[in-house]
């Protein structure tokens, strides 16, 4: 099936309306059963252009379902990929602002920045080790739209993979002092450690998830430009939070992101 055009933006508009009022709704394919994946890319994209004509900047991308285990789970062969845009990003030591989420949740993550263009098909490891100029701890913050969390995965490429908030901080380093793959994470809520990780958990290695990246945007003719902001896939599972938590996430050699909410 292919949605109309139509049919694409008003589903466009009723799921960025859900974020920017924060109230949950339900998964579009029970209205829409057999839109397909390109149906679902076609929403993000185009709640990316809503965002885009009101003067919003899209700040970066991100990959989602980067965990091998989580994709048999799922029953996909390939993670997802969305966009953020620039009132997602908040500083370290954030407040950050629940009654403009609706059930959100927190994972440890490590962030990556180009320094130049990066294209599929055919993008190869060696190419993302060569493009990235440095490594930012982040933590993201996702929110689900769909009721109860519950959602199919077209569904939540609609929803443009649950982004909502992230927050950067600790040390920005260049590629070549970090070891992605074997980066030790510990997060704690609380004050009590409630998740531990490491890169590896991002498909064996975090650029092999700015390899996928780049070949599913060849797709769409879609390039990863000098400068993006990449954050690779969660490194730890997601936490739920809610008002009063305080969660710091702790990067070997890499620092801390710490913030609360509010």
């Amino acid at each position: 099936m292919s949605l109309d055009q139509k049919t694409i933006e008003s589903l466009a508009e009723h799921l960025e309306n859900a974020e920017l009022q924060a109230q949950d709704v339900l998964k579009i394919t029970d209205d829409y059963p057999d839109m397909d994946w390109k149906d679902a890319y076609d929403i993000q994209w185009e709640i990316r252009r809503r965002k885009e004509s009101r003067g919003h900047r899209v700040a970066g991308l991100k990959m989602g379902l980067t965990s091998w285990a989580k994709m048999k789970q799922m029953g996909v062969e390939t993670p997802i990929y969305a966009f953020l845009a620039d009132y997602f990003g908040l500083p370290d030591g954030a407040e950050v602002k629940t009654d403009e989420l609706i059930h959100p949740k927190v994972e440890a993550e490590v962030a990556v920045v180009t320094n130049k263009t990066l294209r599929g098909p055919g993008c190869h490891l060696a190419d993302v080790m060569s493009a990235i100029d440095y490594v930012i701890p982040a933590v993201e913050i996702i929110d689900s739209r769909y009721r109860d969390f519950k959602f199919d995965l077209k569904s939540v490429i609609a929803d443009n993979a649950s982004s909502s908030r992230f927050v950067t901080g600790g040390c920005v380093k260049r590629i070549e002092d970090v070891d992605l793959k074997t980066l030790g994470v510990v997060m704690e809520k609380n004050g009590k450690v409630v998740e531990v990780g490491a890169g590896a958990a991002v498909l064996g290695h975090p650029a092999a998830s700015v390899v996928m990246l780049a070949n599913m945007l060849a797709e769409r003719d879609e390039d990863i430009p000098a400068g993006t902001f990449i954050m690779t896939g969660g490194i730890t599972a997601a936490v739920t939070v809610e008002k009063g938590d305080a969660v710091t996430v702790r990067y070997q050699d890499l620092g801390c992101v710490s913030m609360t909410f509010v």
